[in-house]
């Protein structure tokens, strides 16, 4: 590849992603709104993603080897892309999310305890897109769903958009939770755990916590540059090879501090984050035999704890 096109971008493994891509010698053309500024030696186009008139005169007359699509959030915001980009590029990489298996937003979605999820538990060429819905109105979106079931059945739809006829060579990164990266991790979500541990707090748990799979920031970044170069098409799982249940994660990271875990019993929202009740870690199979590398969560995520544990404390 010689010259990709990376929509959104701007932070965490986006920035990795895009400085990557640069360092690489790749040419980089970074489209967003304009919040953020792109790094040295990236062009940049201003434009939402979501006005097709706008991205396409923005884009003018540009083209490109491969798409990254790392704000793709809407069965809407699949079609302007499919129409914008049908004849700009060959390849096209939506990121993507381990929710579009998440049971408790669909009644669709079917999980066995014990089976990591395959990609075809989810087939985007089996679903039907609703672009009627207010997708471009939260409000009024509210109603019908709740955030979780929103976000996961976006992407479900986004996905199923691009795998109708496709106008290009297509492929959805189903990431993993993401951790690592330190000040970068805009979630907070490993900061969350290593502050409680770190204090001797207790984690809100469920009484019997399911697993769940992780990715390393830097790997979900390398990921979707490969998966730019590859000829995979339709969904790929991404994540690390083992899976990890809340209190296994609170364990490795006590263990990391050299202090002990404490916990206490809850439910539903009071849970953690990383805390589930139910089962759906996923399979990377079908990614390690398209090319894809994913380390063990042992060789990555002490580093990452470490980088976590030297955040300042936030407030309560």
């Amino acid at each position: 590849m010689r010259n990709v096109c990376v929509i959104g971008g701007s932070r965490y493994f986006g920035l990795h992603l895009v400085t990557r891509l640069r360092d690489s010698g790749v040419r980089v053309t970074l489209v967003n709104r304009g919040s953020t500024a792109p790094p040295p030696g990236v062009d940049h186009v201003r434009a939402d993603r979501s006005d097709e008139a706008g991205l396409a005169a923005a884009l003018g007359g540009r083209a490109f080897d491969a798409v990254i699509d790392e704000v793709l959030y809407t069965p809407v915001q699949a079609a302007v892309a499919r129409r914008v980009f049908a004849d700009r590029t060959d390849r096209y990489v939506m990121t993507s999310t381990m929710e579009v298996y998440d049971p408790a937003t669909s009644p669709r979605v079917r999980t066995t305890p014990g089976v990591p999820v395959p990609e075809e538990a989810v087939d985007p060429s089996d679903r039907a897109p609703r672009p009627e819905l207010p997708w471009h109105d939260p409000a009024a979106l509210a109603l019908r769903a709740d955030e979780a079931t929103r976000y996961a059945e976006g992407k479900r739809q986004a996905e199923a958009v691009l795998a109708a006829d496709p106008p290009f060579s297509w492929a959805s990164v189903r990431s993993a939770h993401v951790l690592g990266g330190g000040a970068k991790d805009f979630t907070g979500r490993l900061a969350h755990y290593t502050e409680l541990i770190a204090a001797g707090r207790p984690v809100a748990v469920h009484e019997a916590p399911q697993p769940t799979s992780f990715v390393h920031h830097e790997e979900i970044a390398d990921t979707l540059v490969r998966s730019a170069a590859s000829r995979a098409v339709g969904p790929l799982n991404a994540c690390s090879p083992d899976s990890l249940d809340a209190v296994a994660l609170c364990e490795l990271i006590a263990d990391r501090l050299g202090t002990t875990a404490r916990y206490r019993v809850a439910a539903g929202a009071d849970a953690s984050p990383f805390s589930f009740d139910r089962w759906y870690p996923m399979d990377n199979r079908r990614a390690v035999a398209a090319g894809l590398r994913f380390s063990r969560t042992a060789d990555w995520l002490p580093g990452a704890v470490a980088e976590a544990a030297t955040l300042p404390v936030r407030e309560a």
